[in-house]
């Protein structure tokens, strides 16, 4: 009898659970822990932040699901893992050991990393669905006191597709409500173009979403690093290709969303082995840790280097699908090692994505996620704002009903050519 403990329960560690016990045993065991009992779906967080969704639209109680699937629950902080004896300790006192552990915790915020940053500060978050909440009361503020807004993210933030879609989301309600012209935007990224995405780019990612700019009148600076955060102020350097401070610029604005830099989870951080410096999990091509071996990790919370050096750092983000990509290897490499065998399947890592700009989109798929590429694909047009609220309303119900992939979804993505697992010999052995 095998004890499967996640740690962790958003996208990756929900999709973790369901595909995992599809692969186990009649007498395996399956525990989730996590500090937060309640599913949010995050790609959902920028249309909260506008009201055009409400928090409970977008969130699933797990606790039903889970008992329904079999699956043990434990909706209790971690506070500390202890690698080396198999258990990690909670925050009511008690603890689980576990013969497997799957890592799935996404990141820290790391907000206090740059003075008055974040929802304790000044400026607005999406990065949570509690933080959506409180950027749609600010933004209701603004609104009957318009004035100039800046969007973006900072540095080392690994995740830029939802500052780009607030942005435009932004732009939209404001045209809504008729006073666009009242409020000048700015994008701010660390990003060395706009649409570098920490990927060096998918297709034409920078001639569409500069053209958007552009025809959206908003103004865009990059290479940014933002030194602090004042009551309606922000300190912007724009660094230049040796790193060194070319200009340094007040900001103005009434109001603010910037995506914070990501790090490792505290209970995990300075773990010889287990993290980087930074606190996100090392891992091989088999998604297992290279001195735990019984440790695995998927999503966010997994380190993986960037593409390439940029006078500003910027992290390699972790999207939906490669994370899923990321649970099918880890669940197949876990019946693998349960066998007795050595894990042999590799995800995918490919990048799909829709970016929802409220009236229409961009849409990319990159495949593999770095550079080069044999998929390297973007486009356009109101399909995307469309498409983006059908796959919400279908990964929710997949969700609900406790489905990690139904057989429609994988036939599709058959057809279309985007598979989760690499083609090797040693996985089409295994």
């Amino acid at each position: 009898m095998a004890n499967i403990v996640i740690l962790g329960a958003g996208l990756g560690g929900v999709i973790m659970a369901y595909e995992i016990k599809d692969q186990l045993g009649l007498h395996d065991t399956v525990t989730v822990v996590t500090k937060d009992p309640i599913y949010h779906f995050v790609p959902s967080n920028p249309w909260v932040a506008v009201k055009w969704r409400t928090r409970e639209s977008v969130q699933i109680d797990l606790a039903p699901v889970f008992e329904r699937r079999g699956i043990n629950y434990r909706p209790v902080p971690a506070t500390r893992l202890d690698p080396d004896n198999n258990r990690i300790e909670l925050a009511d006192g008690s603890s689980v050991s576990y013969d497997v552990l799957i890592i799935a915790t996404g990141p820290e915020l790391a907000f206090d990393e740059i003075e008055g940053l974040g929802p304790d500060g000044y400026t607005a978050s999406i990065c949570h669905v509690d933080h959506a909440s409180k950027a749609a009361d600010a933004f209701e503020a603004f609104c009957s006191k318009p004035g100039p807004i800046v969007v973006g993210a900072v540095q080392g933030a690994s995740c830029f597709g939802p500052a780009y879609e607030f942005t435009f989301i932004l732009d939209t309600e404001l045209r809504r409500r008729k006073i666009r012209d009242q409020v000048p935007m700015t994008f701010i990224t660390p990003e060395p173009y706009v649409g570098h995405l920490g990927l060096d780019g998918v297709g034409d990612t920078k001639g569409l979403l500069e053209a958007e700019m552009r025809q959206h009148h908003i103004k865009f600076i990059t290479n940014s690093r933002v030194a602090r955060v004042e009551p309606g102020k922000i300190i912007v350097e724009e660094i230049a290709d040796d790193g060194a401070v070319k200009k340094t610029s007040e900001l103005p604005f009434g109001y603010s969303m910037l995506i914070p830099g990501f790090r490792g989870i505290a209970p995990l951080r300075g773990i010889d082995g287990l993290v980087n410096p930074r606190g996100f999990v090392l891992i091989d091509k088999h998604q297992r840790n290279p001195k735990y071996r019984n440790v695995f990790a998927v999503g966010v919370c997994v380190a993986i280097p960037p593409t390439g050096p940029t006078p500003v750092p910027c992290g390699v983000p972790k999207t939906g699908f490669m994370i899923e990509s990321m649970v099918t290897a880890t669940a197949h490499n876990i019946r693998q090692m349960l066998d007795g065998q050595q894990p042999t399947h590799q995800a995918t890592w490919n990048a799909v994505c829709l970016a929802d700009f409220g009236d229409s989109g961009v849409a990319f798929v990159a495949q593999p996620q770095l550079p080069p590429r044999n998929v390297n694909w973007s486009a356009s047009g109101v399909w995307v704002h469309n498409a983006k609220i059908a796959f919400e309303k279908y990964f929710m119900r997949k969700m609900s009903r406790g489905e990690s992939e139904p057989f429609y979804e994988k036939a599709m993505l058959d057809i279309l050519g985007i598979g989760k697992l690499k083609k090797t010999e040693q996985s089409e052995v295994g």
